[in-house]
């Protein structure tokens, strides 16, 4: 993951983080209000019972004389009133101790919730506090996302000037393969003319002997004959076998290096990390170790050794109608016209010191046809 994917995952965490702080400072307010009015209703109620109580006192002040309640109680009509007055005036002093109980409750609950409420405004306080520092850190990460944005573009510019460095000396590599395989094919059908043309004024002139001893021809002669007209229909169809037994190895090459990884496909594809910038290989290129030995993936004929600025050398072998391609060669070991076996050495990988990389470039072609070396090479 790159240095801007890991800030914008940074940044995201921060902002979600941030949400729940304001959602939990919202709840917060709102459970300071409902205590604030619940506190307010409690105050007032204090403030009743208060009043109340005042009035009861004020009155138990006024007559607090035995000698006053003993006429209240006297001056009764009878018994039963007597002592109606009297479950009375206890009755007032119940009510009096319940009153003086309750505001001692009322005081109680209202001091809790000062309490509460006071817990709740320093969690507040403190989420606030932290609220800020959250803010304060995600428009950092947001400025050094911005600063790491921008060296990323930047680094962007200067690799797509890199890639279209890289793109036309791949072109120069194509255009300079392509006609080594045009000069090939040229060379290798005039050959054949010429192979063919000697067959034929050979068959002739055997021909023509043979009608002039038509009849003393001997046994010996006629054996000899018959095994110099195969021999000569083999040549002729030397590059068909070859071609056959290349085809019949499909998905079964060895590859052109001992060890090895491919890092870019066969046909169009998006660069990995540019997006919008199109690849188009014509083969595959593969990366190996420091040192690694290029080698041939089947027997054949060297066709082609040439050297293209920014891909080293390059070596075409021809396998009958099909050509396999090596290039970013440091060295080639083979020469043109040589047969080489199957996994013979040919050269060595050239070494990117820039890129710090091994990797050699390898395709395949019949006639003027590009295949794709994966379907070929082994699994």
């Amino acid at each position: 993951m790159n240095q801007v994917a890991i800030l914008n995952k940074k940044i995201s965490v921060r902002e979600e983080l941030i949400a729940t702080i304001s959602y939990e400072i919202k709840l917060i307010n709102k459970e300071v209000a409902e205590n604030q009015a619940s506190i307010n209703t409690l105050k007032a109620t204090l403030e009743k019972l208060k009043k109340d109580y005042a009035a009861m006192i004020y009155f138990d002040y006024r007559n607090r004389d035995e000698y006053s309640k003993l006429m209240f109680l006297f001056s009764a009509d009878n018994f039963n009133q007597a002592y109606q007055r009297y479950k009375y005036s206890q009755q007032i002093a119940e009510y009096r101790r319940k009153k003086a109980a309750s505001i001692l409750e009322t005081q109680a609950v209202i001091a809790s919730k000062i309490d509460e409420l006071n817990k709740r405004k320093e969690e507040k306080r403190e989420l606030l506090t932290a609220e800020e520092q959250e803010k304060t850190d995600l428009a950092k990460e947001k400025t050094e996302q911005e600063g790491n944005l921008a060296q990323l573009q930047e680094k962007e510019k200067e690799l797509k000037g890199e890639l279209e460095t890289k793109k036309a000396e791949i072109e120069k590599l194509n255009a300079a393969i392509k006609k080594l395989i045009q000069e090939e094919l040229k060379r290798a059908q005039e050959e054949e003319k010429k192979k063919l043309l000697a067959i034929k004024l050979r068959k002739e002139e055997r021909a023509k002997k043979l009608k002039e001893r038509k009849d003393k021809l001997t046994k010996k002669e006629i054996a000899e004959n018959k095994a110099i007209e195969e021999a000569e229909l083999a040549e002729t169809r030397e590059t068909e076998m070859t071609s056959e037994d290349f085809a019949s190895n499909k998905g079964k090459l060895p590859w052109p290096v001992s060890k090895g990884v491919i890092t870019t496909g066969f046909g169009e594809q998006e660069h990995p990390t540019i997006k919008g910038f199109i690849i188009n290989s014509n083969g595959v290129e593969i990366v190996t170790a420091k040192g690694s030995i290029a080698r041939a993936v089947f027997e054949g004929v060297v066709a082609g050794v040439t050297s293209v600025p920014g891909q080293g050398k390059v070596l075409l072998i021809r396998h009958g109608e099909y050509v396999s391609v090596y290039s970013n060669m440091e060295d080639i070991s083979v020469k043109m016209g040589e047969k080489v076996a199957i996994k013979q050495n040919i050269g060595t990988v050239a070494y990117d010191s820039d890129d710090n990389r091994t990797s050699i470039m390898f395709q395949l072609w019949k006639g003027q046809k590009t295949l794709n070396p994966e379907e070929w090479l082994y699994k």
